[in-house]
């Protein structure tokens, strides 16, 4: 490998980085002003784990009450069967 081709390697590794950074931390950002819902998601539409499973988009079946989704602040409570808090 000559040394053009391990800079132009390093660089795409360094833009490959950022871009990466900034996706992380608009992601972050998304969640700002955001609220668990629990209890409205549709199967395999949740945004993360529960006690059944670790992962996104592994819910079961629609409207489980240990399911959530963020929303927009406020929007949870004026959704028939959406709570703040899983349910047992």
């Amino acid at each position: 490998m000559n040394s053009k081709t391990i800079a132009q390697s390093a660089l795409a590794s360094v833009i490959a980085l950022g871009l990466l950074t900034a996706a992380g931390q608009a992601s972050a950002a998304d969640k700002e002003g955001a609220e668990k819902c629990y209890g409205v998601v549709k199967a395999g539409k949740n945004d993360c784990g529960s006690k059944g499973h670790a992962c996104a988009g592994h819910a079961t079946k629609d409207s489980a009450s240990d399911e959530w989704i963020y929303l927009p602040k406020g929007a949870c409570e004026k959704i028939v069967g959406g709570s703040l808090t899983a349910k047992s």
